[in-house]
């Protein structure tokens, strides 16, 4: 592991420049040790990620964005979870595949991503074959996108906001669409067109998942646009509907509800006239915390 990239910390865009190898935190509140809070099969990716067996995931404590109304707070923000070795990781990516996972799942990870690399090397040579997703905020740097080529197979990002105010407000990272933007754009140059198996589990290519947040309507068609215009069928559009209000929300009453039937009619009517074919859609009572998985510590 390239301990210089802990010791200076600057793998997202935050930039805190902390001595994470020797114990001081940044913005995303972890050292360099691993923190995870549950790994484990998962059903609520979509369709060709979790297929019938359920994604290997694999939640890592910490965050780089923190946003107001996270879902999985409990771990971003209050760092629940079990301190592992990297060699205790790669074990998990092999007990996950007995487990027949269809993939490896790792949720939120930017912030480990020199001991993910090497967990994935250890687990490789043991024989490990699952495609690898990486599963993030989409606030990445494309030089820390650089050293997963190879090691990172679906890439699974969000992207959240178009506007800097909105960004600003809720995830204090107003330069977020501009990091965002160009993190897609590498993820694509490096796995390039969506691929599936013969069980229509995607292998290859990028899902970019947009969150809708209730009253920014306008903020969410904006996205889908960019990125309809700007990769058409390269990658696939997964538009969510599945917003939660949370307990920490309280501050902010514009988001203390979920997002409208009309709402999100009007956001996937929207995206089918642009033309978008490579999509996701949510139907039925997604926005639940009985959604939320518990962060037990489970397979850890």
């Amino acid at each position: 592991m390239d301990t210089l990239l802990l010791k200076d910390c600057t793998l997202c865009p935050r930039n805190c420049h902390v001595d994470r190898f020797n114990g001081q935190k940044g913005y995303c509140k972890t050292t360099y040790e691993l923190v995870v809070a549950r790994a484990a099969l998962h059903m609520w990716e979509e369709p060709c990620i979790s297929g019938e067996k359920g994604s290997g995931t694999v939640f890592f404590s910490g965050c780089a964005m923190g946003c107001v109304y996270c879902q999985n707070h409990k771990i971003a923000q209050g760092l629940r979870g079990k301190k592992i070795s990297i060699e205790r990781l790669a074990e998990i990516f092999l007990e996950l595949q007995e487990k027949n996972a269809h993939n490896i799942n790792l949720v939120t990870p930017s912030h480990y991503v020199p001991q993910i690399i090497e967990a994935i090397s250890i687990s490789r040579k043991k024989g490990m074959t699952l495609p690898v997703v990486y599963n993030s905020s989409g606030y990445e740097k494309v030089e820390t996108l650089k050293l997963l080529e190879g090691y990172v197979d679906v890439y699974l990002p969000d992207l959240k906001y178009y506007s800097r105010e909105i960004a600003k407000k809720y995830s204090n990272c107003e330069d977020y669409f501009s990091y965002a933007s160009k993190a897609i754009i590498e993820m694509v140059k490096q796995v390039g067109a969506p691929a599936f198996d013969e069980n229509g589990m995607m292998k290859k290519g990028v899902i970019v998942r947009h969150l809708a947040l209730p009253g920014y309507l306008d903020d969410s068609k904006k996205i889908i646009q960019y990125l309809y215009e700007t990769f058409g069928d390269q990658i696939f559009i997964s538009i969510m509907n599945q917003y939660t209000p949370m307990e920490t929300i309280k501050k902010y009453p514009e988001l203390n509800h979920k997002i409208t039937e009309k709402e999100y009619e009007a956001l996937v009517d929207y995206a089918i006239q642009l033309g978008v074919e490579n999509g996701f859609i949510q139907e039925g009572e997604t926005a639940s915390e009985s959604f939320i998985p518990e962060f037990n510590e489970e397979g850890v």
